[in-house]
């Protein structure tokens, strides 16, 4: 009677096994950026009001109504045009209520390009400053958002800002 032989642990039964397990790893990984991700932006529990038309950042301040007399006003020093990579002064000013703390974040409008948050600094009575900056573009124009979010003694208050990012020239 010939002796039991063990099985060659290094040939396996299926051949694909390897590339089945890395490819649910890569799954894995990217369902976990993915919620990290969304958890991070934060915006589920922020009362969004819409700005008011036509707000073009690029030539001047844009506000929105926040209800009850309260508003919002995003002003980017960026007069000759928003482009990638430039440091962009940010004021924020809110009007009818106490701001506790500010924060805008630049989110990419057609494509994820990642979360760029900048807190601003509280100068005086409902005034808050900081600088931003749009990273660098994949396209020569790319439209982004701005999301302004106010955190209140009753809550979050936010609105949103379209404008265009032109990439930096050489």
């Amino acid at each position: 009677m010939p002796a039991p032989t063990l099985p060659d642990v290094g040939e396996s039964r299926f051949p694909g096994l390897r590339l089945l397990i890395l490819a649910t790893l890569l799954t894995l990984c990217v369902a976990l950026w993915y919620l990290t991700s969304h958890l991070l932006r934060g915006g589920n529990d922020v009362d969004w009001h819409p700005a008011t038309f036509p707000c073009e950042l690029q030539r001047g301040e844009c506000s929105a109504p926040l209800g009850e007399g309260r508003t919002l006003t995003l002003d980017v020093d960026a007069r000759n045009g928003i482009r990638a990579l430039e440091l962009l002064p940010l004021e924020v000013r809110v009007d009818g209520v106490e701001a506790q703390t500010v924060r805008v974040d630049f989110v990419g409008h057609d494509m994820d390009m990642g979360l760029h948050r900048f807190p601003l600094s509280k100068q005086d009575k409902g005034r808050f400053e900081g600088v931003g900056q749009v990273p660098i573009c994949t396209e020569s124009v790319m439209r982004w958002q701005a999301r302004v979010v106010v955190e209140t003694p009753e809550g979050r208050l936010g609105s949103r800002f379209d404008f265009t990012v032109e990439r930096s020239r050489p």
